[in-house]
């Protein structure tokens, strides 16, 4: 994937609702209806704690739900269980085991703060959220470094599903956007037979490591010719400014006690934070946002260069407190993902020292790294030939979406649709009107929801729930990941 940027919007977006709800209900009417009783005849807290492996590390209200945030015991290496164990930290959003749940991962931590994810509020269902192996606090102590990969995360949902489906019986579906996206992705390719479908937002697919063109075709395109020459000139005169911008740096990692010792110097992360900047505005920004870029970046002061690439790149990210966080993401991005690489022909060589950085460069020298070609290539392979109840949604400005999944010959009722002028935050909502009403209509369908009406026309299919300022609010954080 790419060495990372820039704020995303933890596409925890995408993440659970929270709840308050007892144990049982009354009986209420689903989607095509008919009266479902709540078949919790147990608590559902005591049922969840049931589980072998699982605690309880709160409970949150929320009406309408409960929201657990659990520990479930997880084997360090999946192929020798034997070998040690670790707390993996998940959260559920239990509306009721009459109802199909969504898997969501975010890739990273998980957000303890009741959200719901998009195809949570479809179905209406409840949600399960996974923190990523090896992101704190789920890392096995000591962190054996070369059990992080794709294959043994997608075998830790794969037990948290085996955990929870006795009690969850009905239809799931797995979710996530970015790297939770790429998760979901992962997971059905190793898992094929967990999961009734699959949506996944946003995901990056960097098939061929060393082949990074689609990217700087994006570049080339994106929006309009006005916004993206603003956003270069700024980007280009960041550089120009240098000495006075790193002494302003170095003024403020004093001040905020930032070090340098990951990436190696305050000059590599200046730089680095810089070539990020017009990435990091495509990603999360929009092109009503150009209003805000310095129109004349020659004649713009020291203070405006400085604070426009701050807003959108973050001076704070390649200081060693920055990265930190992220170590596991790109350790994963440099022995497998892979990361994006661009150039930036509007800069004169002469000012730029290092280029885009590897992810080697961002991940302590004490862990080893070394990188599997055969991976990506292994699952996009799969994709195309096997996807089956397998959607894909993309943002047409989104720098990640330039190398996405595609769906062969051999893919059965999957789909890749692009949101227009949507960027990272791109979902269902955001789709032209026929596709949003196929997509929405399928991920009922393989939820098992979908009323007698929708199946005969799916421009009748919308969300079971609705919406909640709260729980589906799409919170936008400055987080420099993919």
């Amino acid at each position: 994937m790419r060495k990372t940027l820039r704020w995303l919007l933890s596409l925890v977006v995408l993440i659970g609702t929270v709840s308050t709800a007892g144990a049982a209900t009354a009986a209420q009417p689903d989607a095509t209806g008919t009266n479902v009783v709540n078949d919790d005849a147990a608590d559902i807290k005591d049922r969840l704690l049931a589980i072998p492996g699982m605690s309880l590390i709160e409970e949150k209200p929320y009406t309408g739900y409960r929201y657990f945030v659990l520990n479930y015991t997880q084997p360090v290496d999946h192929r020798k269980p034997s070998k040690g164990t670790f707390q993996q930290r998940i959260t559920m959003l239990h509306k009721d085991t009459a109802r199909p749940t969504v898997f969501f991962t975010g890739g990273y931590n998980v957000s303890t703060t009741p959200r719901r994810s998009e195809p949570a509020q479809i179905v209406d269902g409840n949600q399960i959220s996974m923190e990523y192996r090896f992101f704190t606090p789920s890392r096995p102590a000591p962190a054996d470094w070369s059990k992080l990969d794709i294959w043994q995360a997608a075998s830790d949902q794969h037990r948290i599903f085996k955990a929870l489906k006795p009690i969850y019986d009905k239809k799931w579906i797995s979710t996530g956007g970015s790297k939770g996206g790429m998760t979901a992705t992962y997971y059905e390719r190793f898992y094929p037979r967990d999961m009734d479908g699959v949506v996944a937002y946003v995901a990056p697919n960097d098939v061929v490591n060393k082949e990074d063109s689609a990217y700087d075709r994006f570049f080339a395109k994106v929006g309009t010719k006005e916004c993206r020459t603003r956003l270069n000139a700024v980007q280009r005169e960041a550089l120009v400014r240098r000495e006075p911008l790193e002494k302003k740096y170095q003024e403020v990692a004093a001040a905020e006690g930032y070090t340098f010792n990951t990436i190696g110097s305050l000059d590599k992360a200046f730089e680095a934070v810089v070539l990020d900047y017009v990435w990091g505005f495509w990603q999360y920004g929009t092109l009503a946002g150009c209003d805000e870029i310095p129109a004349d970046a020659k004649n713009a002061t020291d203070e405006e260069i400085w604070t426009s690439v701050d807003t959108i790149s973050g001076f704070s990210f390649y200081t060693d407190q920055g990265l930190e966080p992220y170590t596991p993401y790109f350790y994963q991005a440099g022995t497998q993902l892979g990361a994006p690489t661009i150039v930036f022909p509007h800069i004169e060589k002469k000012y730029i020292r290092y280029g885009y950085l590897p992810p080697r460069n961002f991940v302590p020298r004490d862990i080893s790294m070394k990188f599997q070609p055969g991976a990506m290539h292994d699952v996009d392979a799969w994709v195309k030939r096997n996807a089956n109840q397998m959607l894909f949604v993309y943002g047409q400005n989104d720098p990640w979406g330039a190398e996405p999944f595609r769906v062969g010959k051999g893919a059965r009722d999957s789909y890749v649709f692009t949101a227009p002028g949507m960027n990272h935050g791109a979902n269902v909502a955001g789709l032209v009107p026929d596709q949003k009403a196929l997509a929405t209509a399928r991920i009922l369908e393989w939820a098992g929801v979908a009323s007698a009406a929708v199946q005969a026309d799916p421009d009748k299919a919308k969300p079971l729930a609705k919406y909640d300022s709260k729980l589906d609010k799409r919170k936008v954080e400055r987080q420099l990941r993919p």
